[in-house]
């Protein structure tokens, strides 16, 4: 919590964070365009971000993407907000509104933990129906190579789609899909109305990307849900269910149990 309150301190790093708000996902020449700072000094305040875990980098071809996360955020607000008059605490709490205000043009979910655990463990955990059903309740079923289909199974429902492919997979290093297809038997196993049904049926299909990266004895996970619609109903259901759902595969690689039989459904 330290090293998020000095990342904080500092006004160029606040500006940062301002234009991954206004606009997620920039590469470092972007976000150097209409700023008064050296490159070098906007990368060395990038590290800093990124070292607090308010910025996740993913890289993409020869370029390094960079992403808001306001994790950081909430915690500081649900452990000093809760505790003290919210009026005193009012910049603070304008601070995580501001940070978590639905960006203009993009709304990517981006979420980043460390698992202590290999890489190969862990893709076999992305993986393998066996055991996405342990911490998801979902089996995914797929040859896992680009280009492949996939059939998704939850709730006894099996929802299969031409749209439902592998995009990327590179074995203990990246993996990427597009989402599932939103039926009216998954809804009614689920509980969704039709009037939400609805709405994630007329919205563009969205896709996810895993990137793991060893890092000591752990690899760290981001996570990059994007390509969702603006004002999308996907976008607010999955930003919900992926941090339960992330802790539950995380506790079920560390301890061999995960959080709970109820884990969270990103899917949802």
């Amino acid at each position: 919590m330290d090293e998020v309150f000095k990342a904080l301190a500092d006004a160029s790093r606040r500006r940062l964070l301002d234009r991954l708000n206004s606009r997620n996902g920039q590469t470092l020449r972007e976000l150097c365009d209409g700023l008064d700072m050296a490159r070098q000094s906007v990368s060395k305040h990038l590290a800093v971000l990124e070292t607090a875990g308010l910025v996740t980098s993913v890289r993409q071809g020869r370029e390094k993407l960079h992403y808001l996360d306001a994790a950081p955020i909430n915690a500081i607000a649900d452990r000093w907000i809760s505790c003290y008059d919210r009026e005193r605490a009012g910049a603070l709490a304008d601070l995580k509104t501001a940070l978590e205000q639905e960006p203009m043009e993009t709304s990517a979910f981006v979420y980043t933990t460390y698992i202590r655990t290999t890489p190969e463990r862990l893709w076999q955990a992305l993986t393998d129906p066996a055991f996405t059903r342990r911490y998801w309740g979902v089996a995914l079923e797929s040859d896992w190579r680009a280009g492949s289909a996939m059939t998704w199974r939850q709730e006894g429902v099996t929802i299969a789609d031409p749209g439902q492919v592998v995009l990327e997979s590179e074995p203990g290093r990246r993996l990427s899909y597009t989402w599932h297809t939103f039926t009216p038997e998954f809804a009614q196993a689920v509980g969704l109305s039709e009037e939400v049904l609805a709405k994630l049926a007329a919205e563009g299909r969205s896709k996810v990307t895993f990137d793991l990266e060893p890092h000591g004895d752990t690899v760290k996970l981001t996570v990059v849900h994007d390509g969702f619609d603006p004002g999308s109903t996907v976008r607010e259901m999955v930003g919900q269910g992926w941090p339960e759902l992330l802790s539950s595969l995380k506790t079920l690689l560390e301890t061999g149990a995960p959080l709970a039989a109820e884990a969270a459904q990103a899917g949802a």
